[in-house]
Formats: structure tokens, C-alpha cells, sequence
């Protein structure tokens, strides 16, 4: 099994030291930083590379700049999205984002993880555990959310929180750690 492989599945890989991955990281920033160069008023072009970098766009979409990711192709929006200004998604492994999802500004989602164990952790070493967001969700600005995390459908994250564990459907949910303080009715 290759170092991609490992890390698709969520096994420890090494991401500092296999060519495949380090080139991989390096063609996705150098279209970011293509990305975040162009001109705002040059939203078809925006759009187009974009495309290039994204894994799957379902609908419309505006992703403000600057915006940040890993790899790109592991990483799914759906039908309207919109994410403000400066976008970070660490992506080694799948981040998936429903319809209607609303980004705030200085927001990041972190698939990666780094070993406890000191020893293992200085190889380089490091694993990954997917993102998936629902439909219909508001993330406030200064969201940060951990790997392995899935938020349900209806719910709005308060500005600030860092997501560490799963959020229901249904939910307005604030703080660090972040918790559920209200339940919305359908």
C-alpha cells in the first residue's frame, strides 16, 4: 500500500517524506496561489480554476479569497456554497460540505492528526479522518473544525467553536469545546 492509500483510509502515513504526496501538495498551492492572485472582479476565471482545484463542486459556489487546502481533490462542496475570506481546509482526507453552506470568514477544517507518541510523531508521520458537513449549515467566523467530526443537517456552529465532536441535525452549537446550547425545530 502506498503512502496515498494509507492515507485515504486513515492509517498512519508519512507526509513529509513521500515524493507523490509532496508533489501532489505542491501543484494544489501552486493553484491556490494562483487562485488567491486574480483579481476579484474576475469571477469566471476564479470559478474555472476553482474547478481545477475543487474534487467535486455540485452547484453555484463563491469561495472568497484567500483560500488554503492540501490536496483539493479530496475535498466535495455541494449546491450554493459560499465560504468568506481566507479558507483554510487541510484535506488528506475527504471534506464534504452539503447544499446551502454558509462559510464565515477566517474559518479552517483539519482532517490531519499527528501522533501522541512523540517518537512516531517525528518520523513524520501523521493520519487523517474525513469531514462532512450537512445541508443548510451557518459556520461564524473563526470556526475551527477537527478531523472526524460530522455535522447533521440545520445547524448553525457560533463564531469562534472549535468542533471536536459530532453535531446533531437540528442544532445551534458554541464554544470550545464546542457543545449544543439549543435545539432548532423543523
Amino acid at each position: 500500500m502506498n503512502e496515498k492509500e494509507k492515507m485515504i483510509s486513515g492509517q498512519l502515513y508519512d507526509a513529509n517524506n513521500d515524493a507523490a504526496l509532496i508533489q501532489a501538495r505542491q501543484e494544489c498551492k501552486m493553484l491556490c496561489h494562483k487562485y488567491n492572485n486574480l483579481s476579484p472582479d474576475k469571477s469566471v476565471e476564479r470559478k474555472e480554476l476553482m474547478k481545477q482545484i475543487l474534487g467535486v463542486i455540485k452547484g453555484d459556489f463563491l469561495i472568497e479569497q484567500p483560500f488554503i487546502c492540501d490536496y483539493g481533490w479530496n475535498i466535495e462542496i455541494g449546491e450554493n456554497f459560499y465560504s468568506n475570506h481566507n479558507l483554510v481546509i487541510l484535506d488528506p482526507a475527504k471534506v464534504e460540505f452539503g447544499d446551502n453552506v454558509f462559510i464565515g470568514p477566517n474559518c479552517a477544517f483539519y482532517t490531519p492528526e499527528h501522533p501522541l507518541d512523540a517518537n512516531t510523531r517525528n518520523k513524520g508521520l501523521e493520519y487523517a479522518y474525513p469531514i462532512k458537513v450537512g445541508n443548510n449549515v451557518w459556520f461564524g467566523g473563526n470556526v475551527v473544525v477537527l478531523s472526524g467530526v460530522t455535522i447533521g443537517d440545520n445547524v448553525v456552529i457560533g463564531a469562534g467553536s472549535v468542533v471536536v465532536k459530532d453535531i446533531p441535525s437540528n442544532s445551534v452549537a458554541v464554544g470550545n469545546p464546542c457543545k449544543v446550547i439549543k435545539t432548532l425545530s423543523q
